[in-house]
């Protein structure tokens, strides 16, 4: 008899909830039914057509053989420009490290620098994918609660009481994914003083959600000299610019944790795709003016999303300042029942809404943060709004 027996690294890994509820309601919309879907973090816009048009370019000039292992050098220097032109920040090409989306951008570094037993800070709620990527490092998470009170955000205190002698690194998002909270500069000195007394510990700091804000300018923590030697900054074009299919992320990094993710990307997958380096390159050094108009209508759709959660009996919801998502606290709803099916977690909310009203959500169980249910407004104002009338008739239901 075959013994079908997978690693137990792997057994130690949970499926992603996102992409799990993302194919429930594909699987329901395929057998007939009119879903909704609110689980995907996917800007709905396609790509600009300069950027297409570059990517057209670059098949007819046989830009298709091997690429160098950490990207196009006229790409990193596409990205160096960027750092320098928006963020203020001098990070030079061979500091920056391009990969097959902001996913292995993460793993990359994490695998690089961490050790087994080694502990990762992760301020909750966290998007999914954090934690077992820690898992495959072989560290140790730990997480530190941020609740709806403190709009989600980690203070100083909470940072410093988590350090131990064991901790080697931090991750976090901003503006974030599952909260849409974004840190301000005082907020982001504030714990840069923290970590800079901490010279070992690695700040990863995923920014993919950079140009959806709306709030005025994105800050980095990579702007504060005390911790510029710690910082990596983790970023790509999935979400600015609409190419989450074109697999393009990458880094900026001390430069010894460039060469080291450069190593290990050079056994894993060598470079990322040569063509979509080529439109990520145009994407990158033809400005920020198509963000902004996506930027713009997603305002406009969490505005519109807010105000119709708000209306919503037992809601509990922040004024998200970026990103596509909105995060309320949804204990309300917690222990209740619809036809003697008990709603026990907000995972179960969120499958009770996929089958009573056709809305695929995402629990907050996988966030970190049980008592919330994250929904993403990117899709037409008319599917929100349909959204939020099912929502609410659904969630009135439950006794």
């Amino acid at each position: 008899m075959i013994d079908y027996k997978i690693s137990k690294r792997l057994e130690a890994l949970s499926v992603s909830a996102t992409l799990a509820m993302t194919q429930k309601s594909r699987d329901l919309s395929a057998q007939g039914h009119d879903v909704i879907n609110l689980s995907i973090g996917e800007p709905d816009f396609d790509t600009p057509d300069f950027i297409k048009e570059a990517a057209i370019k670059a098949i007819n000039e046989n830009w298709t053989h091997y690429p160098p292992v950490p990207g196009y050098p006229e790409l990193r220097k596409a990205i160096s420009d960027k750092f320098a032109r928006e963020n203020n920040l001098d990070i030079a090409p061979e500091q920056i490290v391009v990969s097959t989306g902001a996913k292995q951008s993460l793993i990359n570094v994490l695998l690089s620098v961490v050790d087994p037993d080694d502990e990762v800070l992760i301020p909750a709620p966290y998007w999914v994918s954090y934690v077992e990527m820690v898992k495959v490092a072989e560290g140790k998470s730990v997480v530190i609660p941020c609740g709806i009170e403190s709009d989600f955000k980690l203070t100083p205190k909470q940072l410093a009481d988590a350090i131990t002698p064991k901790t080697r690194a931090i991750i976090y998002s901003s503006p974030s994914n599952p909260t849409g909270s974004l840190y301000t500069k005082d907020e982001l000195e504030a714990l840069a003083n923290v970590l800079a007394k901490h010279k070992d510990i690695i700040i990863l700091s995923d920014e993919i959600y950079e140009h959806i804000n709306f709030r005025g300018k994105h800050e980095s923590i990579a702007q504060f000299p005390q911790v510029k030697d710690q910082t990596v900054i983790i970023n790509g074009v999935s979400k600015g610019y609409a190419m989450t299919g074109w697999r393009i992320g990458y880094i900026g990094a001390p430069l010894w944790i460039a060469k080291a993710c450069t190593k290990l990307q050079g056994q894993f997958t060598s470079g990322a795709c040569s063509i979509a380096q080529k439109a990520a390159e145009a994407a990158l050094n033809g400005g920020v003016e198509a963000s902004q108009k996506m930027t713009a209508v997603f305002k406009t759709r969490r505005d519109l999303f807010l105000k119709g959660i708000r209306e919503i009996p037992g809601m509990k919801v922040n004024e998200p300042g970026g990103a596509f998502y909105v995060f309320p606290e949804v204990t309300t709803y917690l222990g209740k029942s619809f036809e003697g099916k008990p709603i026990e977690t907000s995972g179960d909310l969120a499958m009770f809404l996929l089958e009573k009203a056709h809305v695929a959500t995402v629990g907050g169980d996988a966030f970190g943060a049980p008592e919330c249910l994250r929904f993403s407004y990117a899709t037409s104002e008319q599917n929100l709004e349909e959204a939020l009338k099912r929502v609410k008739k659904a969630l009135s239901l439950l006794q």
